[in-house]
Order: C-alpha cells, then structure tokens, then sequence
C-alpha cells in the first residue's frame, strides 16, 4: 500500500496535463480578444468606405 501510495505522490503527468491545458486555454482567449478588437476595428473602415461610396 505504501509503494502504491508513494508512486501516486511522484507521478507529475497529471500536473503536466493541466498545465498544458490551462496554456491553451489562455492562448485562446487571447486570440478570441484580437479577432474582437480586430473586428470592432474592420467594421468602423467598412462603415466608412460604404458611407464615402454612398
């Protein structure tokens, strides 16, 4: 029991994991924050282009 319970305490693949995984999700919110910002901005030139035209 005890070299099951002290094998248990050593293993680091579950930590690796969700670190891995709380990286991808920060990349993704940051992306999702530059294509919203990027698109507030894409749509104020091409009100302003569709406005010069009219």
């Amino acid at each position: 029991m005890n070299q099951i319970f002290a094998r248990f305490v050593r293993d680091e693949s579950g930590a690796t994991a969700i670190e891995y995984g709380l990286i991808a999700s920060l990349i993704g919110i940051a992306i999702i924050a530059a294509i919203t910002a990027l698109g507030t901005k894409l749509s104020g030139t091409f009100s302003k282009v569709a406005g010069n035209l009219i």
